[in-house]
């Protein structure tokens, strides 16, 4: 079992993903309303390195030794991976050891407006940061960012990494309704998008609860409509939560193990994590599959969002 690997995770993008968190749970730039791995517990611009080197670069070595090559090593997991200072020094290191497996970089893009970030991941194949929206109020109330977090400075920052990265961008917009679907909001994003120059831009909604109580995801003719609006080539849907049981990395024994955990009692994130042995983020996708397919249903206490068998 590791604690900072997970996966191979199910994943539409990228296939057959290996899964390195590079933070502690919840250390973030922001505390979106949206997020499935829950509320950050520290919100912070402080790049340190929360997790050594050292101990990634371990658990790298005894995979390596013991699995099959996956189809993507990918930064993502508990936080915002680009806070820990030693992100270019893993990249380094995987493109040493694994040049053949591309590297993906999971960000929210926050901080990109730092030089020194832009530089640590030029690297990588693929940058996949998000953007959700553009005008002050609207980022304020759907990402909630630490508050010395300036959103021209965001915006800024991937224009920026742009000029310089040879690789992939795929920009994610997280679409809700009622935060960010207006049209003087969906304004704002296209002449940004326009200035980012992305190569591919991914709609996205919610299939899960967030962080936020009674949040509206956008239906996908809503965002089929939200396409045609703005009429770029190269923009897509990405909400496909049952199109994960089709990727060949999805593992019906874990399905199996959530269900059989879950029949007994129901239980959070957490509880499952600590009873399986599994990566919160590995958990989520296979919930939100379960979910999708109406075998379990959700249900928000004081401790936090609990899952339990549906019955029919």
């Amino acid at each position: 079992m590791y604690k900072y690997l997970f996966g191979p995770v199910p994943s539409r993008r990228l296939g057959m993903s290996l899964g390195i968190d590079l933070v502690p749970h919840k250390v973030c730039t922001l505390n979106c309303v949206y997020c499935e791995c829950g509320k950050t517990t520290n919100l912070t611009l402080n790049r340190e390195e929360y997790i050594s080197y050292n101990h990634i670069v371990d658990e790298l070595y005894h995979y390596f030794a013991n699995n099959p090559e996956p189809d993507f090593f990918t930064f993502s997991g508990s936080g915002e991976p680009t806070l820990n200072s030693k992100i270019g020094k893993i990249i380094d290191f995987l493109k040493k050891k694994k040049p053949n497996i591309p590297v993906a970089i999971l960000t929210n893009g926050t901080l990109l407006y730092k030089k020194s970030v832009r530089n640590e991941l030029l690297k990588a194949d693929i940058v996949l940061p998000s953007l959700d929206a553009v005008s002050h109020h609207a980022f304020i109330q759907i990402n909630r960012p630490n508050h010395d977090l300036d959103i021209d400075k965001y915006v800024n920052g991937l224009i920026e990494f742009r000029k310089a990265y040879k690789g992939q961008i795929w920009l994610e917009v997280f679409i809700l309704q009622g935060y960010n679907d207006s049209l003087n909001e969906l304004n704002l994003l296209k002449e940004a998008i326009l200035k980012i120059k992305p190569d591919k831009i991914q709609l996205n909604t919610l299939d899960r609860p967030g962080v936020v109580e009674e949040l509206r995801p956008a239906t996908i003719s809503e965002l089929k409509c939200i396409l045609k609006y703005w009429n770029f080539n190269n923009a897509e849907i990405i909400v496909s939560v049952p199109k994960r049981k089709d990727i060949k990395s999805y593992r019906k024994d874990i399905e199996a193990a959530i269900l059989e955990t879950i029949a007994r009692r129901p239980c959070v994130v957490d509880d499952l994590v600590k009873i399986l042995g599994l990566h919160a983020s590995e958990i989520n996708k296979y919930l939100g599959v379960l979910e999708s397919d109406e075998k379990i249903m959700s249900v928000r206490l004081e401790r936090g969002l609990f899952y339990k068998i549906k019955i029919t």
